[in-house]
């Protein structure tokens, strides 16, 4: 089974006063596809950084970085950008759409970013949008969806280029119990679907037994939670 997202030996140092104060400490992780890992960890454990340096927004101080085989430490900004368009999608806490576009559009306006084709990015949005079950949703604004379907539109716009790997960064924050449960299945379910790897930072004990692995960041560590 391959490794979508390959972590190793990440550190990262932040200079501190004058000291120097040590965020990520030799961290490991691989994530294969078709499974969806949950990182949790006390407020302020470095799970924001985590996630940034997953996701290619910030170099670690030491390690590397792999997506689908490829290195992410000493990419240009460019290449970055490509590879972040191209490789990954992201969810976060708020949906984080557009309001003066159109649920379709938000799908649309990622896939003409990477230069697709509008008959291959009209085909992608009905069938991701049918997917989520939003298909009668598709032009509507997001002031007219609730919480949950507005975190569905993301999940549907983070999948749009068909990326490799997916971050979601507190997906459920935002929404009650029920909702919450109901999103992180949509995203475990696409994520075994479309074999895509995925790292999920969460608060949220209820969600835990859709995941595949969940991991613990403290002190810089990353220890695997055994069941």
């Amino acid at each position: 089974m391959t490794n979508r997202l390959v972590m190793q030996n990440i550190s990262r140092v932040f200079a501190d006063g004058g000291f120097q104060r040590t965020i990520l400490d030799r961290l490991n992780l691989e994530v294969a596809e078709g499974e969806l890992v949950a990182v949790m960890g006390p407020s302020g454990s470095g799970k924001s950084t985590f996630l940034s340096i997953a996701g290619a927004l910030l170099e670690p101080t030491g390690g590397d970085v792999l997506i689908d085989g490829k290195s992410m430490i000493g990419q240009d900004s460019q290449a970055l950008s490509e590879l972040r368009l191209r490789k990954m999608g992201f969810i976060f806490q708020n949906a984080n759409l557009i309001p003066y576009l159109k649920v379709k559009e938000q799908l649309m306006l990622v896939a003409k970013l990477a230069g697709s084709s509008k008959e291959v990015y009209e085909s992608r949005a009905h069938e991701l949008l049918e997917k989520m079950g939003l298909i009668h949703r598709k032009n509507a604004y997001p002031e007219k969806l609730s919480g949950g379907e507005r975190q569905r539109v993301a999940i549907a716009r983070a999948l749009m280029n068909d990326p490799a790997v997916l971050f979601a960064d507190e997906p459920t924050a935002s929404l009650d119990a029920s909702r919450g449960l109901e999103v992180v299945a949509m995203i475990a379910k696409q994520v075994k679907e479309q074999r895509k790897s995925a790292v999920m930072v969460t608060h949220d004990d209820r969600v835990l037994p859709l995941c595949d692995r969940v991991f613990y960041l403290d002190k810089g560590k990353l220890t695997e939670k055994r069941s």
